[in-house]
């Protein structure tokens, strides 16, 4: 399992996670790039961050979050769920085969990961939510 830093705060949340940052040089970087993604999000980030606020108010999220030595697009801690928005280059072999090892991370991790493509948030939204709203009614049931 890993940990998260003791000066990491949960803003209120009940829940303790077993999640860590990264090695402080490293993290200082990644927090620059995950402020960076943040104010200049991709056409569909900004479509799925729209989506998630509107249709699930009631469920916490962070975008671009910094999980050990990663930045995920979207994450409910709570739900320990990862949402991944995979543009034109996650098609390449060598994207995939980081995508597929870095998804295997996070599940070693305890994080659920669903992806999308860019073209799935913007053109097929209907089946996004769908999608999203089943899995959450599977985590939501999982947990009873």
């Amino acid at each position: 399992m890993i940990k998260f830093s003791d000066d990491f705060n949960f803003d209120g949340y009940a829940y303790s996670p077993d999640f860590h940052t990264a090695d402080k040089a490293w993290y200082l970087r990644l927090k620059e790039l995950a402020k960076h993604n943040r104010q200049n999000p991709t056409e569909a980030e900004s479509a799925m961050w729209d989506i998630i606020r509107k249709e699930f108010p009631k469920i916490k999220f962070r975008r671009q979050h910094i999980i050990g030595d990663f930045i995920v697009d979207f994450v409910s801690l709570r739900h320990k769920l990862v949402i991944e928005i995979d543009g034109g280059y996650h098609s390449t072999k060598e994207q995939k085969e980081y995508d597929e090892s870095r998804t295997m991370w996070l599940n070693k991790n305890n994080l659920q990961v669903i992806r999308f493509t860019n073209e799935e948030v913007l053109f097929d939204t209907q089946n996004t939510l769908s999608i999203l709203a089943k899995k959450f009614k599977e985590i939501e049931d999982n947990n009873i």
